[in-house]
């Protein structure tokens, strides 16, 4: 799927060489330490998909400008930074594939590293000078916490309904993806219904990207997603497909399932969980909701004409069902 990113590379070469110029001199530091690590992060780079969702939306309304460009380093900022505290909190030893930071550095150094990425969006913040950008990174930065500490909360309670595993995923996910898109038109226009359709276009990506990673913990390889399968399922998170399965059983019949759980992640049983997972119909109920919210993203774009921007935004949603990592 390489080939969807070289293509995005022809349609905005310009734009992509300007955010990375603004991402890379906004995470310059005179300490040693804070480049050591931020160069460590920038060699295990993903795909940026969150930047390029913000220039594509741009370039969808308008021309991008200074604004767009500080507003597309911001929003990765942001999520590399929740990605930084996310493995401290996860106890994760491996990211994209690479060692985490703080398998290497510790959690104090990520810690504060994650900190100083969070500090570098703020003041990224200041200098795009626009009050509805301001209020809605504020506002996203509050959605993404607020989307971890209720994992983290139902995680404890070993307990999540479907509506709340949404709640949580529109949060902690597909907040970012809403923001990166929306703040895409704001810095390029003033047209409240074409930023609402590419604010809803964007939640319903992060959302459906989300419910892909949920398959990838049951079904994926390690070597082709950077974390261990059943990652999710050990941290007990409640990911779709098992909320799906414990939605089928009894009060009793659940209790008794949660507690076998317990004793199949001690021993590392995680095929059997996958078995249990399958016979359910989890895999089919959940591809067949991540294809719907797909269609209902894709509509979103309706009242933008044609062009190879808007192409590149419809292709993202297709190459989320079929991407492998």
């Amino acid at each position: 799927m390489n080939s969807l990113f070289d293509k995005i590379e022809k349609v905005i070469p310009d734009d992509l060489r300007s955010f990375q110029h603004h991402y890379k001199e906004t995470l310059n530091s005179k300490v040693k330490l804070i480049n050591t690590v931020v160069n460590y992060i920038s060699k295990a780079k993903g795909k940026q998909l969150r930047p390029i969702l913000l220039l594509l939306s741009s370039r969808l309304c308008d021309k991008p400008n200074s604004n767009t460009y500080n507003a597309a380093a911001l929003i990765e900022l942001m999520h590399v930074a929740t990605l930084v505290h996310d493995d401290i909190v996860d106890e994760a030893n491996i990211r994209r594939g690479f060692p985490s930071i703080n398998r290497i550095w510790k959690n104090k150094i990520s810690l504060l590293i994650g900190d100083y990425m969070f500090s570098k969006a703020l003041e990224n913040m200041i200098k795009i000078k626009d009050f509805d950008a301001l209020e809605l990174l504020s506002n996203t930065a509050k959605r993404l916490s607020e989307g971890e500490i209720l994992q983290v909360e139902n995680a404890i309670k070993k307990n999540m309904s479907e509506k709340v595993y949404f709640d949580m995923i529109k949060d902690k996910t597909a907040s970012l993806f809403s923001a990166s898109c929306k703040l895409g038109v704001i810095t390029v226009s003033k047209d409240e219904a074409k930023r609402k359709a590419l604010e809803k276009f964007g939640l319903k990506l992060g959302v459906v990207f989300q419910i892909k990673d949920d398959l990838f913990d049951i079904l994926g390889q390690v070597d082709s997603i950077g974390k261990p399968i059943g990652f999710d399922v050990k941290k007990n998170m409640f990911t779709l497909p098992l909320i799906y399965l414990l939605s089928k059983k009894t009060f009793f019949e659940k209790k008794k399932y949660l507690f076998n759980l317990k004793k199949m992640i001690r021993k590392k049983r995680f095929n059997d969980i996958k078995k249990d997972i399958i016979s359910s119909g989890a895999i089919e109920y959940t591809e067949k909701l991540m294809k719907k919210i797909s269609i209902e993203a894709k509509r979103e774009l309706d009242i933008f004409p044609s062009s190879d921007y808007k192409t590149m935004l419809l292709e993202i949603v297709d190459y989320n069902i079929v991407r492998n990592k």
